[in-house]
């Protein structure tokens, strides 16, 4: 222990440990493994039927009626090949967030990736630090921990040499080393993560409802197929056109393409982000855009630039040495927090006093301090802290902060022994900072009210300089600003009141940004909080999405689902506006898949019941599912989209899906029905009954293709165009089996179809007027992102 301290590893240590296998090697939680998404996109339950299904097919039936196999090696190319893709933006991107580990080995200090840190190795922390391994304290220098993430507990805990220290804590002040007792998967918030008790991934209603669907297919599937196939063997027909029959029918009724769908949706969404250097480590995170109504700002970092530059010095008492006592507290720290550095600039170097005691700043006490060999005491931090209220000081302070600026007090204490009690208290100066606005906030913030999400500024600083600057931007109610201190905590009910009726908060302690997550969220509202500092872990870790800058504190990274890798506060507009596309496309395909789902159920049970033949064959089902669903939604499914997802997910799709195909299916029937009374032969009678299949389904696809955009209805009309090509072409005719009955068969099958349509817009109308309205504006206009629309 005593060598480690001193020196740290040496080379060779490190290379003996890494080949025992003793490193911090851990699974990014960003991506899966390829092995994973092969897996996952190959063997599922769909794949597996329709595999069966297209063997009895090649067994019994016309090769041509198993084109429907092909879905699967569709299905699974196209979801690997975009699942592939994601994972390498996320891991592209997961690598540059890493925050370095500083090490000693060899008798010096290093950066390296966390990855190579091995067991035993000396780690050095400083304020804003993750612990990424386990360890025993050797020496600490005011060193507070928080270990709130791991147990609750939310006041941080003073740590000593030789005292425990665990991975998934982060340092909330002061300095410190200790040596990594356990790495990998041995780590304490490793072992965690494997019993999944913490660092719970992000709730998603899309894919839980998406497997809802599944599950519901699944179980009717099974007795509708039964009925399917015992009325298509009792037929006294041949076993190829019984079984081609009931193999029409199941496979129309599986929603194929809709897991397919949300998978490349989620994958284009990430590999989009990745462009606009955003890291998305939990990918149900991009579902939780879409739904925010909330966003929770820090002003620092977010609203302005992470710098500050000292503006001026005013001293209050010409006895006192303000300026070296300002150099001194400046030059205290190797690495200097940013006001610190702003400090330095003007006084770059240290006037040599000699330090006895000093007291790391914190987001709780909002001051730091040293006490020097002759000189005393000297804190610098928050005048409306520091400075007793009334005093001309006070006053002089507050008029400052009103300005916007960030004003700090210089004041000479009598000791700094008890830190909760420093006794008398002597202002020598007022500190002025000057903050820089970001020059994009603006128009970020009138994004955000455009789309009706609600801005909260939440800030450690005086609230007459959070005011100020939330006033220029323009946001609403940011005049009246709230201190923090003087709320109700004990009072949730209170808090939540009055969260809701005001905007902008100033004075704000890191346990109370953790309180003001819960009072909005107990509210109804969809929270998402910004951050960079360690003043900001527990209420980003809280927030249903976590939103971290990517020069902040490793410890913000780590928490947050989204990383801005830029820290491009403009960009953030973009991020909501990703997971906005990405969920109200998923249900608009979810209902172009179910309608297929309803019409096939519907039309398995009549012809299960009327025991007539199945209306059509499966390569009629590929043909009409390619041009009226397939093709289709993987354009729609990329589509740009500003609609603010709304929870119920599932009813909303099932009010338009199970009426749309109820009203195909009866079509459908009747249209066979009539063709099958006639002289009409099998095969033109299913042809009649795919004719009103595709104008019925059509019809469907063009109202869920709305709003129209000239690429929209250009699709729109290929897919007709592509159709009547199969039913002019006499090669196309030949291959999908259709034989046109003459023409008046021909316009009743497509007059059918046109009534079922009248019937749909109907059903359309009334689903549409149960639900909001689409919110107004768009990042940029909808009908200008034509590259944007058609990929990735």
């Amino acid at each position: 222990m005593e060598q480690v301290t001193d020196r740290g590893l040496t080379s060779a240590e490190v290379t003996e440990r890494v080949a025992a296998g003793q490193v911090n090697d851990v699974r990014r939680r960003s991506s899966r493994s390829v092995s994973a998404i092969v897996r996952a996109n190959v063997l599922t339950l769909f794949n597996g039927v329709i595999g069966a299904l297209w063997v009895l097919i090649m067994i019994f039936g016309e090769w041509q009626d198993g084109l429907f196999g092909l879905v699967i090696v569709a299905n699974a190319g196209i979801g690997i090949v975009q699942e592939l893709r994601a994972k390498r933006t996320l891991d592209r991107l997961a690598i540059v967030n890493e925050s370095p580990v500083k090490v000693r080995r060899d008798g010096s200090d290093a950066e390296i990736p966390p990855r190579q840190v091995v067991l035993g190795d000396l780690v050095l922390l400083s304020p804003g630090d993750q612990l990424l391994v386990d360890g025993e304290v050797a020496d600490a220098d005011g060193l507070e921990v928080d270990e709130s993430l791991l147990t609750g507990e939310a006041d941080p805990v003073h740590k000593r040499p030789g005292d425990e220290v665990l991975s998934g804590s982060f340092v909330a002040a002061g300095r410190g080393r200790y040596v990594a007792t356990r790495v990998g998967r041995d780590a304490y918030a490793a072992r965690l993560a494997e019993e999944a008790s913490a660092f719970s991934l992000s709730h998603s209603e899309l894919r839980e409802g998406v497997t809802r669907f599944i599950k519901y297919v699944t179980w009717v599937v099974i007795p509708i197929g039964a009925l399917l196939t015992w009325s298509q063997v009792s037929r006294q027909t041949s076993v190829g056109e019984a079984v081609t029959g009931t193999v029409a029918g199941i496979v129309t009724m599986i929603p194929e393409g809709l897991v397919l769908m949300t998978s490349i949706a989620f994958a284009v969404g990430v590999i989009r982000l990745g462009r606009r250097r955003c890291l998305v480590q939990e990918l149900p995170a991009i579902e939780i855009l879409a739904r925010v109504d909330t966003l929770c700002l820090d002003k620092t970092g977010t609203l302005t630039s992470g710098g500050m530059e000292l503006d001026e010095v005013r001293p209050l008492r010409e006895d006192l040495p303000v300026d070296e006592a300002l150099a001194a507290l400046a030059n205290l720290d190797p690495d200097p927090n940013p006001t610190a550095r702003a400090v330095q600039v003007r006084y770059p170097e240290s006037p040599g006093w000699t330090t006895t005691a000093k007291v790391p700043f914190s987001s709780a006490r909002k001051w730091s301090g040293a006490e020097f060999d002759d000189h005393g005491g000297w804190v610098l931090g928050a005048p409306d802290v520091l400075l007793p209220p009334g005093t001309p000081e006070y006053d002089d302070a507050w008029a400052l902060a009103a300005t916007g600026l960030r004003v700090l007090a210089l004041c000479r204490v009598a000791s700094l022994r008890d830190p909760d009690d420093l006794g008398t208290v002597e202002a020598a100066a007022i500190v002025v900072l000057k903050q820089r606005i970001r020059p994009d906030a603006a128009d970020t913030l009138a994004y955000f009210a455009g789309q009706r999400v609600t801005v909260k500024v939440i800030s450690g600083d005086n609230p007459e300089s959070v005011s100020a600057i939330a006033t220029s931007l323009g946001i609403p109610g940011g005049e009246r600003a709230v201190d923090a201190r003087t709320l109700p905590e004990d009072d949730p009910e209170k808090l939540a009141e009055i969260m809701e009726a005001n905007t902008v908060f100033g004075r704000v302690s890191p346990h109370q940004k953790r309180l003001f997550v819960g009072a909005l969220q107990s509210r109804g509202h969809t929270v998402a909080m910004t951050g960079d500092g360690v003043n900001d872990v527990l209420a980003l870790k809280d927030a249903d999405l976590g939103v971290a800058m990517g020069s902040g504190s490793g410890a913000t990274r780590a928490v947050a689902q989204i990383v801005l890798m830029d820290d491009g506060f403009a960009s953030l507009p973009s991020v909501v506006g990703e997971g906005r596309r990405v969920l109200a496309n998923i249900e608009r395909v979810a209902g172009l898949f179910l309608t297929k789902t309803f019409y096939a159920i519907v039309l398995s049970l009549l012809t299960g019941v009327i025991g007539l033949a199945f209306p059509f064959a499966p390569r009629h089902s590929t043909l009409v599912n390619a041009l009226t669903i397939g093709i289709p939604a993987f354009f729609l499914a990329l589509a740009p989209s500003n609609e603010r997802a709304r929870s119920g997910f599932v009813p909303r799709v099932l009010r338009l899906a199970v009426p749309a195909g109820i009203v195909c299916a009866a079509a459908v029937y009747l249209s066979y029905w009539i063709a099958q009374s006639g002289s009409a032969t099998l095969e033109e009678s299913r042809t009649s009954a795919v004719i009103t299949l595709f104008v019925a389904a059509w019809w469907v696809l063009v109202l869920v293709a709305r709003p129209y955009v000239w690429w929209r209805v250009v699709l729109v009309a290929s897919m007709a165009g592509l159709f009547a090509l199969a039913l002019a072409v006499p090669f196309a005719r030949e291959f999908f089996a259709l034989t046109l009955g003459g023409p008046a068969a021909g316009l009743t099958a497509a007059g059918l179809g046109v009534a079922a349509g009248v019937v749909l817009t109907g059903v359309f109308m009334i689903v549409r007027s149960r639900r909001t309205e689409p919110i107004p504006g768009d990042i940029q206009s909808v009908q200008d992102r034509p590259a944007d629309t058609l990929g990735a």
